[in-house]
Formats: structure tokens, sequence, C-alpha cells
């Protein structure tokens, strides 16, 4: 099983990533996640509110 990531591990994968991909794009990469996990948020909340109005119009038939 996968379990806690301790602060060991995120320090592995930092490190990793920095050997990877170089100092001049990990903020870029970063960036890219963050607003690729921004966009999953609000396509979830987008979706949880479609739902719920179709939860609602269907209570109101």
């Amino acid at each position: 099983m996968l379990g806690k990531i301790g602060m060991m591990e995120i320090l592995i994968i930092l490190v990793v990533a920095l050997i990877i991909f170089g100092p001049t794009k990990l903020p870029e990469l970063g960036r890219s996640i963050g607003q690729g996990f921004n966009e999953l948020r609000k396509a979830g909340k987008d979706l949880k509110q479609s739902v719920d109005v179709t939860e609602d119009i269907n209570k109101d038939n």
C-alpha cells in the first residue's frame, strides 16, 4: 500500500525532478501541475453542481 508520504519521500521526489527537468524547467512544470489541479477541482465542482441541479429538478417532477 501507498501509505503516508513523509518529508523524506517528498525531498527525494523533488531531487529526482530537479535532476530530470533541471532548475529552469522546474518552476514551469510546477505551474502547469498547479493549473491542472485547479482545472480538475473546478470541473469537479461544476459536475457536483450539475448533479445537484438535476436532483432538484427530478424531485420537483
